[in-house]
């Protein structure tokens, strides 16, 4: 229908020259590619019946709306099952299993509404009425109020369609629709923003965007994909699932200003612990059964875990048999150890990327003792050693492996850091809270984009790459490659000694992290991490895997704590009973 009204008009338009013209809803003429609205409006033709007249008037917004005004009502739960809809979907592109979305995901996302009574429940609670006192918007008492109901699904694929499609999701309140309407107009866009934010009853959990992410980690963790928490994580800061700026993807009709703003609109990235530890609550709000068993052969086991973070750390294969050891002095491989069971609240939710990281590290320690010394005069060895027999097999140089860690880690840290620099936490996406309002916020929108163009230009700034498909892997090391940067294949010789039928440590003594413990019972944490009480070489390592899991390096170093404290058999992986263990203190490295 629009583009027969503007077909007969050809004249290009004065700010693009692109000759593509569509209507606004008032009649008048704007352009599709700069939104540009000029002053031509639709002429409307009728020859209706009067007498010895033609009549020729001109249609000032008398178009037939498919939409009211201000959008449909909606509920802050329609706009988190958007969200948890586009966030599955971008998951499923990324290879994970494909029930994830219909069969997981939506099945606890119900769950939610049920046990949050917001829906499926005889008596929902109802959001709207403290918001009616602020609004001062009266009813008849006399008459009986309409039921408002919201949206539903009974999988996330079948609310593809117009969500003005209603269903059985449940009756949320027992106002009259046209006091919930004029409710939204002073509080937010939503029927129930306004008092969604107030301060909730002890034990219902209140949905926000990081617990968007929580759903999609115990979906994902309940199916074991091979995606870790710091991966799911990763992937969102990287653009690859949507969480900032997710209410972009709402349809034009769901209008969102005022309160909803604190609700779905976030200024910052999210925490690791902040979403396990949400991932755990939100496990024991749904009441959810023991978990699919992780066994040996689960991606998220510590031995294959292990495998992933050492190949991307370029370390030797051979380390791989150590950290199996301590895997099993620890039980840290066990089923029960390892499987989420939110039923028994006194089991551990473990951090299975983290304790991955915090094994390794207690191997190196074991093996090299990062002590800002003993692990130099060993590089300085299997330097001199290297240089001699340049033929088989190399040993690890672990002043060499520093050196060149180092320099790829910086080069990766500072593109990450220029990527954030130029994230844009303001939503792409205009919003406008009317059809009045569209053309002129679209067409403010365009000169802003112009501005960015035409000052880039001048400026030479370079344009922002193409965003990179994913990977597990942040780095890669080819053992094929002949400048000598992947320590792979090197072997653990000058390290390790014979002892019988098995190899151990020549290095008898081990310092522990628990020397500074907190004493602060409010603090709830074993301990601080202050890099000055700590060797250099044992910060670099904790840094290194904190930039692989970005995470906190403190929170790394937390797990390693755990471990020492709580397996005091951990000092003898090898069978030794002559293990010293003597205090450290932070000194300069000598390989620096």
């Amino acid at each position: 229908m629009e583009e027969e009204d503007t077909r007969d008009y050809s004249e290009p338009c004065v700010q693009c020259s692109v000759v593509n013209w569509g209507l606004t809803d008032e009649g008048r003429f704007y352009c599709k590619s700069c939104h540009n609205v000029i002053e031509r409006t639709k002429e409307v033709l009728t020859s209706d019946v009067v007498p010895n007249a033609k009549i020729q008037s001109i249609s000032r917004g008398f178009r037939k709306r498919k939409k009211i005004d201000k959008g449909w009502e909606w509920y802050v739960c329609e706009g988190f099952q958007y969200i948890l809809k586009k966030q599955a979907e971008a998951l499923q592109t990324l290879g994970v299993c494909p029930q994830m979305k219909d069969a997981i995901l939506c099945n606890f996302w119900r769950r939610y509404l049920q046990k949050s009574k917001q829906a499926y429940c005889t008596t929902p609670v109802s959001y709207t009425s403290k918001t009616l006192s602020i609004s001062d918007v009266s009813t008849d008492v006399d008459s009986e109020p309409e039921r408002i109901s919201i949206r539903g699904l009974s999988s996330f694929s079948e609310s593809d369609g117009d969500l003005q499609t209603e269903s059985s999701f449940g009756y949320v309140s027992s106002i009259g629709k046209a006091s919930a309407r004029e409710t939204t107009s002073v509080c937010s866009g939503s029927v129930d923003g306004g008092s969604y934010v107030l301060k909730r009853k002890k034990g219902n959990l209140r949905m926000s965007m990081p617990m968007t992410l929580s759903f999609c980690y115990i979906a994902l963790l309940w199916l074991r994909e091979p995606v870790t928490l710091s991966d799911l994580l990763r992937f969102v800061i990287d653009g690859h699932i949507p969480y900032l700026n997710a209410f972009q993807y709402f349809p034009e009709e769901m209008k969102l200003y005022g309160v909803d703003l604190k609700i779905f609109h976030v200024e910052s990235w999210p925490v690791y612990e902040d979403v396990h530890n949400k991932m755990s609550e939100l496990a024991a709000f749904l009441d959810l059964p023991r978990f699919p068993a992780i066994t040996d052969s689960c991606f998220l086991h510590p031995n294959i875990l292990c495998i992933k973070y050492l190949m991307e750390a370029n370390l030797p294969d051979e380390l791989h048999n150590w950290t199996c050891r301590v895997v099993k002095k620890i039980n840290a491989g066990e089923t029960d150890f390892l499987t989420l069971d939110p039923v028994n609240k006194s089991a551990r939710k473990v951090k299975y990327d983290v304790l991955a990281a915090a094994i390794i590290i207690v191997v190196l320690k074991l093996l090299f003792l990062l002590d800002d010394q003993y692990e130099w005069l060993l590089a300085n060895l299997a330097g001199k050693r290297n240089q001699k027999n340049k033929e088989g097999c190399l040993w690890f140089d672990f002043k060499k492996w520093y050196k060149i860690i180092k320099k790829s880690v910086d080069v990766e840290q500072k593109k990450l850091d220029e990527e954030r620099a130029r994230c844009l936490w303001k939503c792409e996406k205009p919003l406008f809270y009317s059809a009045k309002e569209k053309s002129v916020v679209l067409k403010k929108r365009q000169m802003v984009v112009n501005l960015q163009r035409q000052f880039g230009a001048l400026s030479g700034s370079r344009q922002v790459a193409e965003k990179q498909s994913p990977s597990s892997f942040q780095l890669n090391w080819a053992e094929e490659n002949t400048d000598g940067n992947c320590f792979h294949g090197h072997i653990l010789e000058g390290v390790l000694q014979e002892k019988g039928n098995s190899l151990t440590t020549m290095n008898t003594k081990y310092w522990l992290c628990t020397v500074k413990l907190c004493n602060e019972k409010i603090c709830g944490q074993l301990t601080h991490y202050k890099e000055s009480n700590f060797p250099q070489s044992y910060q670099f390592v904790l840094n290194l895997f904190s930039f692989l899991l970005r995470v906190p390096a403190s929170l790394i170093h937390e797990e390693v704590v755990g471990m020492e404290m709580y397996c005091p058999n951990l000092l003898e992986p090898s069978g030794k009973s002559n293990t010293q263990t003597v205090k450290i203190t932070g000194k300069e490295p000598r390989g620096g």
